[in-house]
């Protein structure tokens, strides 16, 4: 099979039908083999009955419902864990993704060897102050912290290889970082291509403003897990040490500046008494708590039942 449309969707029942027709539409001027896999994110508006209609009318749609909402790294993680096509393409189903796009993605995978090519929204037709100016920065602290030159890290339209998807595991709210989990994965040919936009059609956005604070925290947890998930000793360890060595010597200094000046009979302030002595203190309990929650953390590396799991590319 060529490709596989994975398409999650909460609440989208009536841009499914225009969707699907389009995507039909696309492959049969291709002439590619394909499936349309839509994982219905717990919708109460009927997208679930609309799915099960399309699929009579078109073989090539599988659906997938949840009971409830888990959010659409669950709805991605299912939909990839089905994908049977050479080339696995997401988009939204809100119709702001065009579908147009999807065989020049194809061809950026099979011919260009991409591992994963990113939509990028040049022109995107959201409001320009609640979305455009929050996710020109978050996506700027994304490249800074991810190390991939992406201008739009969390455009729904993507393509993978599927042995891509396969090998990353995507969890929480970690759909918007699937490319830096290719990348931590050893898939590291990524790449981006202007997509066109399309004005929202029906119903209403779902995302507000606390996504962007939710994606930088998702960020710095990805990028600790990635740098330090194996060797959690090399952060708190070394972190640990170096308050503790700082308390330390703040804590010799006050000891000495005493003894100094009893030895010179002038007036000086009791140990007790000085500001400085209470942070020398904390740093020196707060070293000493890191370094055994880096032991302990290592503890719990060393009996994962992944710390051997590894990506291997080709054996012989």
């Amino acid at each position: 099979m060529d490709i596989s449309v994975v398409v999650p969707l909460f609440n989208e029942a009536e841009s499914l039908p225009e969707l699907v027709s389009w995507i039909e539409k696309v492959m049969a001027a291709g002439n590619f083999s394909h499936e349309i896999i839509m994982i219905d994110d717990g919708s109460n508006d009927g997208s679930w009955k609309v799915v099960n209609k399309l699929s009579k009318e078109y073989p090539s749609v599988h659906g997938i419902s949840f009971r409830r909402n888990y959010g659409k790294s669950a709805a991605l993680f299912c939909g990839f864990d089905k994908a049977k096509g050479d080339v696995v393409i997401t988009m939204d189903a809100d119709l702001q993704d065009s579908p147009d796009e999807i065989p020049e993605l194809y061809r950026m995978i099979k011919e260009d060897g991409y591992d994963v090519v990113s939509g990028w929204k040049q022109h995107r037709k959201d409001n320009k102050l609640t979305k455009n100016l929050p996710s020109k920065l978050y996506n700027a602290t994304a490249r800074k912290i991810t190390g991939i030159k992406l201008h739009d890290m969390n455009c729904g339209l993507k393509a993978y290889k599927n042995e891509v998807i396969k090998s990353i595991e995507v969890y929480g709210e970690m759909h918007r970082y699937i490319p830096y989990l290719a990348k931590n994965a050893g898939y590291s040919n990524i790449t981006e291509k202007p997509v066109h936009h399309e004005k929202r059609k029906y119903g209403k956005s779902k995302f507000g403003m606390n996504r962007f604070v939710n994606g930088f925290l998702d960020l710095l947890s990805l990028w600790f897990l990635s740098t330090f998930g194996k060797k959690p000793m090399h952060f708190f360890g070394y972190s640990g040490i170096f308050m503790f060595i700082v308390g330390f010597v703040m804590t010799v200094w006050i000891i000495v500046a005493k003894l100094i000046h009893q030895a010179n009979g002038t007036l000086f302030r009791p140990v007790t008494d000085q500001p400085l002595f209470y942070l020398a203190l904390v740093a020196v309990l707060l070293g000493a708590m890191m370094f055994l929650a880096g032991f302990v953390g290592e503890m719990i590396s060393r009996t994962s039942t992944e710390r051997n799991s590894y990506n291997i590319k080709a054996e012989f």
